[in-house]
C-alpha cells in the first residue's frame, strides 16, 4: 500500500481526506513518493515546485514552504504514521535498536501538535491502534520497534539515534546565528548521519517563511525549480493548500501589515528583512588572531558600554581609537549573566583607566545606576545621543569601506552578521537582532566606533608620523599597513620605557 492508497482507503485515512481541501496535498504526497500524476495534478505540481517534469524517483528530502494554516503539520503527521506503520525498518536495525521518527521543533511543546496528530491518527484506525505498545507525553512506541518521539532543535540531543524519518517543523524560526546554542544548519547536520544506514529514510522540513537566511532559505535558493533535483522544494500560499481559510481573513491581515502577512499567508520570503551587512564584508575587516591591543600613549581612546542588570543579557565594553581616518578596535569585553553589576562596573572601569579613558558612553538603561556605579570608580558615564539604529547606520559605511580594524572576536562578528534591517510601519529603517538572539557585543562596538569616528584623533606628531589627507583612497593592503604601523609604534614605545612587547 502506498501513501495515496492509504489516504484514499476507508480502512485507513480516507475519512480525513474528503473534499477539495486536500487536492493539492494529494499532489504533494504523490510527488514525494514518485507516484503517477494526472495532467491536472502535474499542473499543480509545476505551479508549486517551479519544475516542468514529474519526479521519477522518491525524494529522500523535501522542504515545504507553506502559508499558515495550510495543513503542513497534519501532513507531516500523516507521513510519520505511514512510514512508521507501513514500512518495515527492522532489517536495517541492530540488536535491540529501534527506529525513530523524530519530530523536531524549536520548542518541545511545539512538537505536541504533530505528535498529537499522529496519536489521533493511530487511535482512529483500528488496525493501527493495535500497533501501539505505549505512549508518554513525548513519545509513541509501536510494536514494530518504531518510536515517534518529540525533540527540541539541538545538535547535541539528536545524536545517537537511528532515524527513519525526521520531521522539522517551523524551521524558518529556528536559530540561525553561528553563535547560537544550536543553529539550524548544525541540527540538520547532526540528523543526517543518523539516517545514513537506513535506506529510504526521509527528511521533511516544513515552515511558513520568514527572512532570507537560514537553512530554509538556502534550500529554496539551491533547489527550487530544478528538474531532476533529488531535493524537493514545495512552495504554496495558505489557500492553495487549504481553501477553507477565508480570503477575507487574509485580506484583513494584508491591510494591516502587507510584508508580514505576505510571509504568513502567501508563503513569500520577506524582502523587507535583510541582513545589515554580509559576513564577507565584516571578515575583511578582522585582524585574525589579534584578540586585544595594548593602549598607545598620546592617543585618545573612546569607550562604549552596553549595561545589563546581570540576569539575562551580557554586559559589554568596547574601546577604540582613531587612526588614518579609520577606527581601530582595541578591546571588546563581555561578561555573561549571571554576574554582579557592581563588580563588572569595577572591572570595566579598571580597563578604561588602563587606556587613559576616564569617560564612557552608554544608553539610558536603568536610569541612574550605571552613572552611580561608574562614578564610584572615577569614570564619568555619559548617555549616548544616538539610538541603536543610528549607531548601526553610522557603522555600516565604515565596514563597507573597510575603515574599521576589528579584533578576532567571533561573537561580535556573528552578532553583526545576524543583524536585520527592515522597514517599520512608520516607513523608517529598523535595525535589530532576530528574535531570541542578542546584540550586546555589536552594540558596544557600534557605539565606540561612532564616537571614535566622530570625535577621535590620532596624535601623529607624538609618534613621528606625518598627517595624511582625509581622502586617502583605501587600497588592498590598507589594513595590513595600518596594523603594521600600530605594532611599530608600540615597539618604539616599548623600547623607550624598557617594557616587553606583548602581541596577542
Amino acid at each position: 500500500m502506498n501513501i495515496i492508497d492509504a489516504i484514499s482507503s476507508d480502512q485507513v485515512f480516507a475519512r480525513f481526506f474528503r473534499g477539495l481541501t486536500w487536492d493539492a496535498w494529494r499532489v504533494f504526497l504523490a510527488a514525494l513518493f514518485a507516484l503517477p500524476l494526472t495532467d491536472q495534478q502535474l499542473a499543480i505540481y509545476q505551479q508549486h515546485t517551479g519544475r516542468t517534469s514529474a519526479p521519477t524517483a522518491p525524494h529522500q528530502s523535501a522542504w515545504l514552504i507553506i502559508g499558515r494554516r495550510g495543513g503542513k503539520s497534519f501532513i507531516l503527521a500523516v507521513c510519520a504514521v505511514f512510514l512508521a506503520c507501513f514500512r518495515d525498518w527492522r532489517p536495517f536495525l541492530g540488536p535491540g535498536e529501534v527506529a525513530t521518527v523524530a519530530v523536531i521543533c524549536a520548542d518541545r511543546r511545539q512538537c505536541r501538535v504533530i505528535t498529537r496528530y499522529a496519536l489521533g491518527l493511530l487511535k482512529a484506525v483500528p488496525m493501527l491502534k493495535r500497533q501501539i505498545r505505549s505512549t508518554t507525553a513525548e513519545s509513541i512506541t509501536l510494536k514494530n520497534d518504531i518510536v515517534i518521539e518529540a525533540h527540541t532543535s539541538s545538535f547535541k540531543t539528536t545524536r545517537g539515534y537511528a532515524i527513519c524519518c525526521a520531521l522539522l517543523d517551523e524551521l524558518a524560526f529556528w536559530e540561525t546565528s553561528e553563535d547560537a546554542a544550536s543553529p539550524d544548519v548544525e541540527v540538520i547536520n547532526a540528523i543526517r548521519p543518523a539516517m545514513a544506514t537506513i535506506p529510504g529514510a526521509m527528511l521533511l522540513c516544513a515552515s511558513s517563511p520568514h527572512s532570507r537566511r537560514g537553512a530554509l532559505w538556502d534550500a529554496y535558493r539551491k533547489h527550487y525549480g530544478k528538474d531532476g533535483d533529488p531535493v524537493l522544494v514545495w512552495q504554496a500560499p495558505t489557500r492553495a493548500m487549504n481553501p477553507s481559510v477565508p480570503q477575507s481573513f487574509i485580506d484583513e491581515h494584508m491591510a494591516d501589515d502587507e510584508a508580514r502577512a505576505s510571509a504568513e499567508y502567501l508563503a513569500t520570503f520577506r524582502s523587507d528583512l535583510e541582513s545589515l551587512v554580509q559576513r564577507e564584508v565584516i571578515e575583511a575587516c578582522v585582524a585574525w588572531h589579534v584578540y586585544e591591543r595594548q593602549p598607545l600613549p598620546g592617543v585618545s581612546h573612546f569607550g562604549f558600554v552596553d549595561p545589563s542588570g546581570g540576569s539575562s543579557d551580557s554586559m559589554t565594553l568596547c574601546i577604540c581609537h582613531a587612526h588614518d581616518g579609520g577606527v581601530i578596535v582595541d578591546l571588546i569585553a563581555e561578561r555573561k549573566p549571571p554576574f554582579s553589576p557592581e563588580a563588572v562596573c569595577s572591572e570595566f572601569a579598571a580597563r578604561l583607566r588602563s587606556y587613559t579613558c576616564y569617560s564612557v558612553t552608554g544608553d539610558k538603561y536603568a536610569g541612574e545606576w550605571p552613572r552611580e556605579q561608574f562614578r564610584k570608580y572615577g569614570i564619568n558615564y555619559e548617555t549616548a545621543d544616538k539610538t541603536k539604529r543610528q549607531l548601526y547606520i553610522d557603522l555600516l559605511p565604515l565596514l563597507n569601506s573597510r575603515r574599521v580594524d576589528l579584533l578576532d572576536h567571533s561573537k561580535t562578528v556573528n552578532q553583526l552578521v545576524a543583524l536585520e534591517r527592515h522597514i517599520g510601519r512608520s516607513g523608517r529603517d529598523l535595525i535589530d537582532h532576530p528574535p531570541g538572539q542578542h546584540d550586546d557585543c555589536s552594540n558596544a562596538l557600534a557605539g565606540a566606533a561612532a564616537l571614535c569616528h566622530r570625535f577621535g584623533g590620532y596624535d601623529d606628531q607624538y609618534l613621528g608620523f606625518q598627517p595624511e589627507a582625509d581622502d586617502k583612497p583605501v587600497t588592498d593592503d590598507w589594513h595590513a599597513q595600518r596594523r603594521q604601523r600600530y605594532y611599530d609604534d608600540l615597539a618604539r614605545y616599548a623600547r623607550a620605557v624598557a617594557m616587553p612587547l606583548v602581541r596577542q
